[in-house]
């Protein structure tokens, strides 16, 4: 998630999480009082904000969509979105909490725990970090292995209680529940097993790599612990 229905391409040229604040104020939150006329472009509802790092993004559906699972794996594979349906599904009841500040409370996302597509593909013993891509084309993600094995991290189909829509990041993406939202990313079409953690796009513009909630605004337990 974050920054880019507005096709701000020169954003990276800015030290990203001051920018993204400065951004936020300058559209005014919802305000209702925004004499540039560009919060029509960040809808808000249900408490969250849209963001796309594109200008566009292609639309998937279930006969469309894939994802891949590759890299340092035995059994490299690809799921349609019925095969992932026919999963187990996980439900969890966190709260999302945006490294810019907004939060939403108690939201339902479900999905299959990460850790058994990783199972599933038969993880090499060199790998030490999985790393995730996007149909928006730009968008990418890691973990470290131990975070990706964790139970409330999912890939996640299910948000609010309900297919989770285009806008926000369906109909697959993924959900780390213990970190800032911008880890989970949207739109979600690649799992890579890899050697070492690479930096995700939000991180080569200077967000942490490890984004534990708390550790930035000092508002939440840190849940490593």
């Amino acid at each position: 998630m974050l920054l880019g229905t507005l096709g701000l391409g020169a954003l990276g040229l800015f030290t990203a999480p001051t920018l993204q604040r400065a951004l936020e104020a300058f559209l005014g939150a919802a305000s209702g009082d925004d004499p540039t006329g560009l919060t029509g472009l960040l809808p808000n509802g249900g408490g969250f904000r849209y963001y796309s790092v594109t200008g566009s993004v292609p639309h998937k559906n279930a006969s469309n969509y894939r994802l891949t699972i590759d890299g340092l794996v035995d059994k490299p594979g690809t799921y349609t979105l019925s095969d992932l349906r026919s999963l187990p599904q996980t439900r969890l009841v966190k709260d999302v909490q945006c490294v810019t500040g907004w939060r939403v409370p108690h939201t339902p996302f479900e999905g299959v725990q990460l850790s058994r597509l990783l199972d599933a593909a038969g993880v090499r013993s060199s790998a030490r970090a999985v790393r995730f891509t996007c149909f928006d084309g730009a968008y990418s993600e890691s973990l470290t292995l131990d975070q990706a094995r964790r139970s409330d991290v999912l890939v996640a189909l299910r948000m609010q209680n309900k297919d989770i829509g285009h806008d926000h990041g369906g109909p697959v993406r993924l959900y780390v529940a213990p970190m800032y939202f911008y880890k989970s990313a949207k739109w979600l079409s690649g799992i890579t097993v890899t050697d070492e953690v690479k930096p995700g796009y939000w991180e080569e513009r200077g967000y942490d790599v490890d984004a534990w909630v708390g550790r930035s605004n000092g508002r939440d337990d840190d849940p490593t612990s």
